[in-house]
């Protein structure tokens, strides 16, 4: 599998290839060791794509021609590079750590796309197992690829022409060499304090390297190189993935069976009638506890924050379930007369108003602890979540009357959407100041917690500051946030959130 195909127009770009995956590894390495990612992701995303679609040029759709399938493959750059700009723009770290994920996923379905590496739907499961395979297990299959091709040059160069082959000996001695120089001045600098000061004249690319240093960057920048470079090569020479998928299924030579799992129309719509009658007499008796609630009505020897608490985890926890029914019951049972698919269509409608009734219940009782104990990132986070299923639930209604309707295309879309809304909304700067009106308001105010938001929430508490500069604990957070930002500061770190505190 690691053998070097030799495709005539490609014969030409392997090196090339290699070279630039090396120098986007040397890049890579200078990009991330040692800072934190700011504007540093965009460049690497640019970086990553640059390689990619020099490697495929000419070939969009691997070895077949290109008939313009992939058309939603090129949507993808607008939350690939919307997600890399809260780099430069955001600090939230749990969307930092999260945005990773999300990136690279989102990079991989889009380069599968548009090599059409897949003969999978992307609004289909099956296309995301593959692309698992693709990202994840495929490029390590190739891992010696790299160095056939280096052997193969150096055959050549021995029956090329004397200028070329010894322009490519003296590139292909630069680019080996560079890992190695970065360990033995790495070496030297900790050996002699001399010649330490004659690098650290270089402004400041050697200066600070150290033995563990150098290691670790040769390290980072070689998994750059031969991750990316093998990953491309498998975009490029890709094999059928039903073999991928026989052998998952024990059998190398036998597709696997695609076996439906099928009810019985009686039996799902008792079901849902049965789970039905329960919901509808559940809103109806308890719909002025739940929105009454939001007014201050509570059930007679209901402790104020743990009615809102318990009553918000259970709903949720419902609406949860019947999301699962709400699958079932569209995918799973066996289609038969129209009485008993109007049945099931109004049995699951009544199903998604239920469940809809209960997430705005549930959103007021959040509403309501929020106001008794302040906004954290976490209950924010919980209200965006709600309202993700609310649009959810909304498309699922409209593909129960329309059977034509692509409910996976739409929740695929949804999806992504919303998770890049949640990223530019900020949430340490909603959070800082709905907490400083909620202080206007009750005197409130959780400082302590303020504490842990980061940079994103400095201008809301720099108001705070302005209104109430004696309010305790709160100009410690304040020079925090400032230490923090100033704190390590380098180009590839650079951030828009730091930089106002700056």
């Amino acid at each position: 599998m690691s053998e070097v195909r030799d495709p005539a127009p490609w014969q030409k770009r392997y090196e090339r290839m290699l070279v630039l995956a090396l120098l986007f590894g040397v890049m890579s390495q200078y990009l991330f060791v040692g800072a934190d990612a700011g504007i540093s992701a965009l460049l690497f995303v640019l970086g990553f794509y640059g390689l990619f679609f020099y490697s495929i040029q000419g070939r969009m759709g691997g070895f077949e021609k290109w008939q313009g399938r992939v058309s939603s493959g090129w949507l993808l750059f607008i939350p690939i590079f919307m997600l890399t700009l809260t780099y430069a723009l955001y600090a939230n770290s749990l969307f930092r750590v999260l945005n990773v994920f999300a990136i690279f996923a989102l990079i991989v379905a889009q380069t599968a796309l548009l090599t059409r590496s897949s003969v999978k739907p992307w609004y289909r499961g099956a296309f995301y197992t593959e692309m698992m395979f693709l990202s994840l297990i495929k490029p390590f299959a190739f891992i010696a690829v790299p160095f056939s091709v280096f052997n193969r040059r150096l055959k050549e160069t021995k029956r090329g022409d004397a200028t070329r082959s010894t322009l490519n000996k003296v590139l292909l001695g630069l680019v080996i060499a560079a890992p190695i120089l970065i360990v033995v001045l790495s070496l030297l600098a900790s050996a002699d304090e001399i010649f330490f000061s004659w690098m650290i004249e270089i402004p400041h690319l050697l200066g600070r390297f150290s033995l563990g240093d150098g290691i670790f960057r040769a390290i980072v920048a070689a998994f750059f190189a031969m991750y990316t470079f093998c990953y491309i090569w498998g975009l490029l020479f890709h094999k059928s993935t039903d073999s991928f998928n026989a052998s998952l299924a024990g059998q190398a030579n036998v597709p696997p069976r695609n076996e439906r799992i099928e009810f019985d129309p009686i039996t799902a719509g008792t079901l849902l009638i049965s789970i039905n009658i329960v919901y509808v007499l559940f809103v109806v008796i308890q719909f002025s506890y739940l929105f009454g609630a939001a007014n201050g009505l509570l059930p007679e020897g209901a402790a104020y924050a743990e009615y809102a608490r318990r009553g918000f985890a259970e709903l949720i926890m419902v609406s949860l379930i019947n999301i699962g029914l709400l699958m079932c019951g569209l995918h799973l049972i066996r289609r038969s007369s129209k009485l008993a698919e109007s049945i099931r269509k109004l049995s699951l409608t009544v199903l998604i108003g239920c469940t809809i009734v209960m997430l705005v219940s549930a959103y007021c009782r959040l509403s309501l602890y929020e106001e008794a104990y302040g906004f954290t990132q976490t209950r924010l986070l919980v209200h965006g979540f709600m309202l993700f299923l609310g649009v959810l639930l909304v498309i699922a209604m409209l593909r129960i009357w329309k059977e034509q309707f692509s409910m996976g295309k739409a929740y695929i879309c949804v999806t992504i959407i919303a998770f890049v809304v949640m990223n530019y909304m900020n949430v340490d700067a909603r959070i800082a100041s709905y907490n400083s009106n909620r202080f206007e308001r009750t005197g409130k105010i959780d400082v302590a917690y303020m504490g842990t938001l980061s940079t994103d929430a400095a201008p809301a508490l720099l108001k705070l500051q302005a209104r109430h500069p004696n309010l305790d604990g709160l100009n410690k957070v304040i020079s925090r946030l400032e230490k923090e930002a100033r704190a390590d500061y380098k180009w590839q770190s650079w951030n828009l959130s730091k930089q106002r505190v700056r």
